[in-house]
């Protein structure tokens, strides 16, 4: 690795301010950044810890039935909540092994927009609102492309409002090195209809399944579940072409819909 300054504010506040500095990078549990430091592939003067944010961190249920996670909650407090939202605690005890459940945040997860990371599929299905310093975003504008978001320079994401859904399961086929998606499927069916989100599977990112979502939101059964999304714009590499991919995305459907009850 190389020299650089490390600072870690109390407060919001004080967060964005240190992120003010030229070249300057926020750092939340590490996961995907500390890595790509010690491979340098990314040089930042200055990395600002958000981990030291008492107002960044726990889960609560709010007014309006939503959770709300602080951004800098790691994926096993998350997991540790499934009274209050069962899907979503599965999705982040089912991240990485231990020590990254352990050490990973989901604003991390969520800023970093990582094709096949699990908490995108979640909280676009979900329709969650992504919160920042200065904003607020829903997630259908929130997701922009492979590591690609809504964020602009400096902002951060302070914490994630989740609506808890009538009815929702998240179903992975992961790549057993890295335990990333290789397709992950995330079904949400609220009164108002079902949505469905996709991760690990487009060069697009994630991404909602329209004809799904309009077919279930009808008739709520895995035998409504669409034949395999076209192929095209699919990621095709070692693990798996394109096809594969479209036909586990069909396939990862029907059994979150199935395990929905």
């Amino acid at each position: 690795m190389y020299n650089f300054e490390f600072e870690k504010p109390g407060s919001i506040a004080d967060a964005v301010a240190a992120l003010g500095s030229e070249d300057a990078q926020a750092l939340g549990g590490g996961q995907t950044l500390i890595p790509t430091l010690k491979q340098r592939l990314a040089a930042p003067s200055k990395l600002v810890s958000l981990t030291g944010i008492a107002e960044m961190q726990g889960v609560c249920m709010d007014d309006d039935g939503r959770m709300c996670i602080g951004a800098v909650t790691s994926h096993e407090d998350v997991a540790a909540q499934g009274a209050s939202y069962a899907a979503l605690a599965d999705l982040a005890g089912n991240i990485g092994d231990p020590a990254v459940r352990a050490r990973g945040t989901i604003g991390g997860s969520l800023a970093n927009n990582d094709p096949s990371a699990c908490y995108p599929a979640g909280a676009l299905a979900s329709g969650a609102t992504i919160v920042t310093n200065s904003r607020e975003i829903a997630a259908d504008d929130y997701f922009q492309g492979m590591f690609t978001t809504a964020l602009e320079e400096g902002e951060i994401i302070t914490d994630v409002k989740f609506p808890v859904p009538e009815a929702a399961n998240y179903q992975k086929f992961e790549q057993p090195a890295s335990r990333f998606a290789l397709v992950g499927v995330f079904v949400a069916k609220f009164a108002d209809g079902v949505r469905v989100a996709v991760t690990g599977a487009s060069e697009e990112g994630v991404h909602r399944w329209a004809a799904a979502e309009e077919a279930l939101s009808a008739n709520f059964s895995a035998d409504a579940v669409p034949d395999a999304p076209d192929a095209d714009g699919m990621i095709a590499d070692l693990h798996g072409t394109s096809a594969y991919r479209a036909h586990l995305v069909a396939v990862l459907t029907r059994r979150a819909v199935a395990a929905c009850g």
